[in-house]
């Protein structure tokens, strides 16, 4: 029992460092947005959004007149994947896809094809 008598303030204390919310702790305070002083201006202390990552990451195959791409969208956006296919003839018709959603940790495979050899093949992606 005296143990614990004894240990009891800095118990307290140790619960409350662990108690102040980390937010208050990261920022020194030259950083900290609108810190009671005054209301921060528009633009003022305020902190640029960060960009988040975006985008499925595709592979291509060319085989022959064939071309297969496998699309893979590892982030939490919904990507639009659209294939386009050009020939290397000049009369050969060259194509491109509708878009095709990619959710959220989706792999989507897009097809297309020339009749005689594929000069370039190419992904574009929608958000």
């Amino acid at each position: 029992m005296r143990l614990s008598r004894r240990f009891a303030p800095v118990f307290a204390a140790v619960a409350l460092v662990l108690a102040v919310p980390y937010d208050a702790m990261s920022l020194p305070r030259a950083e900290r947005v609108n810190d009671g002083a005054r209301p921060a201006a528009a633009g003022e202390g305020a902190r640029k959004p960060v960009p988040q990552p975006f985008g499925a990451e595709c592979r291509t195959t060319v085989t022959g007149s064939h071309v297969v791409a496998y699309c893979h969208n590892p982030y939490v956006g919904i990507d639009r994947v659209a294939l386009h296919v050009e020939c290397a003839r000049w009369w050969d018709i060259d194509t491109d896809s509708t878009p095709v959603e990619v959710g959220p940790a989706m792999t989507v495979r897009l097809t297309g094809r020339c009749w005689k050899e594929i000069r370039e093949v190419w992904i574009t992606h929608e958000e």
